[in-house]
């Protein structure tokens, strides 16, 4: 019966999410009987749990030179949509290396093709 339930709360029009990639995540925001969508843009810097249901990115960006990190889970209600805009090639699942600064943090970027406009094996 609870898996059942669970079922019914994931949600299926999700990308793929992965270390490294910068991603626009859609957050509905309540401000007394109002609801608007807010959108938080940075780099997935970790992925953590262990089942579907309770899985959860971690995403970090720098504002005015202060570095901001936010938990989302990924199946919550309060979420609209999230968007790949960036792939970067990593070799660890954990980034927790970019939280200090330095040299050495360069993220290699790969292409990203929106809907609709044809990928590079079929040009």
């Amino acid at each position: 019966m609870i898996k059942e339930f669970e079922t019914t709360q994931l949600k299926k029009d999700l990308p793929e999410l992965r270390s490294g990639y910068t991603v626009r995540v859609s957050l509905k925001i309540r401000e007394g009987d109002k609801e608007r969508i807010q959108v938080y843009e940075g780099l997935i810097i970790k992925t953590a749990g262990s089942t579907p249901l309770n899985s959860s990115i971690t995403v970090r960006k720098v504002v005015d030179g202060v570095g901001v990190e936010k938990i989302f889970p990924i199946h919550s209600p309060n979420i609209a949509k999230i968007e790949v805009t960036r792939k970067s090639k990593v070799r660890r699942s954990k980034l927790y290396y970019l939280r200090e600064e330095g040299k050495g943090h360069k993220l290699y970027e790969e292409k990203v093709y929106p809907k609709g406009e044809p990928t590079a094996k079929a040009a």
